[in-house]
């Protein structure tokens, strides 16, 4: 067992996060690892419609920008690079990066890993979706996708194989990490203990700035220095399997005790059974001890087996969404937009011919994102009215916008700022698939 500490570091905690973050820990970090997480549940299902359409790349091309910024940095210093960027297209997602390493003048093999798309695995008569008592077969004619969660393992044998640069499709978000510290310290991954450990440095750093103060801030009870500049995280990990959490002492936010709990509790439904491909984990026996000056020790995860079936998102066609707003301000703004609401509620029933209960109200600055909020009492300078519509009918959609743009001369006065938007849109169910039946491999050049 290789002895030394490694320290791995995060690049990214969902697609859209910011550049810059990750370049500074790529160039003052020293880091042995960085991991890049940029696949959400439905990332997927829309990746994966675009390459069948032909509108997309199928991959996250906002990888390429990441890696420019990094790359350089990293590579020299021998660091390894794992990301679930490849989405619906690991394999080209690996092409584009070869290219953009030779024209940085760089020197590095990119390995892909492929296998977790899993449709024609699927029996669809049996395949239920979690939570209902349907089955994919009820929805058979709206599938897009099914990429089954797959772990570390295809990505530790990319390491082995001398890859420096690991780019997989739907692998769970702890398994970007958990692959370059089980193949630096020669862990198995039947080896239950250190895989919830390993795990356990995934899942606190997986969402980046998250761990550093960035979901945690507010203006009054827990204000951090410098929130326009912070930093992202890293973690010195221990043959142990315990880790250090750290951040550049140059870069803004925080990093203590609370910020670790927040994370850690994240997206968990039973702390005691966490369920990833690589191990169910049971963190209620974490230990977090704060050594200050934004360093957290935390060292604990317990095994509580391993998951014999594998989570498969699916992505299904789930029609267009059609969002128009338009604003009213000053005296009475709540009435008018209401008045406004109403106005296209009832032509949309008379007019047009169609159920007003399609029909989505909120007004923004009032109840948009607290619609069981009813303090009559409030009354804002302005308000925004947002009316939408899910449809698998086009044309409803076009009229729902057409309709709230009218208002600027057919609806109470003082309106304006309008928007609307149609786009068509990918939901996601869950299924289960045996891990026996996902057959993952390594492409390498």
């Amino acid at each position: 067992m290789n002895e030394r500490s490694f320290r791995i570091g995060v690049g990214a905690g969902f697609a859209g996060d910011r550049l810059q973050p990750a370049d500074d820990l790529a160039r003052e970090g020293d880091l042995d690892a960085m991991a890049f997480e940029c696949l959400a549940e439905r990332t997927i299902g829309v990746a994966q419609q675009a390459r069948r359409e032909g509108t997309g790349t199928g991959f996250d091309s906002r990888i390429l920008r990441r890696f420019a910024g990094t790359l350089p940095h990293l590579l020299p210093a021998g660091a390894v690079v794992t990301t679930n960027a490849g989405a619906a297209d690991p394999e080209a997602a690996a092409a584009a990066t070869r290219e953009l390493v030779d024209d940085l003048g760089l020197i590095a093999t990119v390995a892909a890993v492929v296998g977790d798309d899993v449709l024609d695995l699927l029996d669809l008569k049996s395949a239920r979706v979690l939570g209902t008592d349907d089955t994919l077969w009820d929805i058979r004619d709206r599938l897009v996708s099914a990429n089954a969660y797959i772990g570390a393992e295809s990505l530790i044998h990319g390491l082995e194989q001398g890859a420096d640069i690991i780019i997989a499709g739907r692998c769970s978000d702890a398994a970007l990490f958990v692959a370059p510290l089980a193949h630096h310290f020669g862990w198995s991954l039947d080896d239950l203990g250190a895989t919830a450990n390993a795990s356990l440095v995934g899942h606190l750093l997986e969402c980046a700035g998250q761990l550093t103060g960035g979901y945690f801030a507010d203006r009054r009870r827990k204000q951090i220095r410098d929130p326009w500049n912070i930093g992202f995280p890293m973690a010195d990990v221990e043959a142990d399997g315990s880790a250090v959490y750290s951040k550049l002492a140059t870069t803004g936010g925080v990093l203590d005790r609370r910020t670790v709990l927040e994370q850690l509790l994240y997206e968990i439904d039973d702390p005691t059974a966490y369920k990833t491909p690589d191990v169910t984990i049971d963190f209620a026996g974490v230990e977090i001890t704060d050594l200050g000056d934004d360093r957290v020790r935390v060292f604990g995860a317990r095994p509580a087996g391993r998951p014999e079936s594998l989570k498969v998102s699916v992505g299904v066609r789930d029609g267009f969404l059609a969002v128009a707003e338009i604003a009213y301000s000053g005296t009475d703004c709540v009435e008018r937009a209401g008045l406004a609401a109403s106005i296209v509620a009832q032509r949309w029933e008379r007019v047009h011919g169609r159920d007003a209960g399609q029909l989505s109200v909120s007004y923004v600055g009032l109840d948009a994102t607290r619609p069981w909020w009813t303090d009559s009492d409030r009354r804002p300078s302005e308000v925004r009215l947002r009316m939408s519509v899910r449809t698998f009918e086009r044309d409803a959609a076009v009229t729902l916008c057409d309709e709230v743009e009218s208002l600027y001369t057919n609806g109470p006065f003082g309106g304006g700022g309008v928007t609307t938007s149609i786009k068509e849109t990918v939901g996601i169910v869950s299924t289960l698939i045996d891990r026996d039946a996902v057959a993952t491999k390594v492409l390498l050049p």
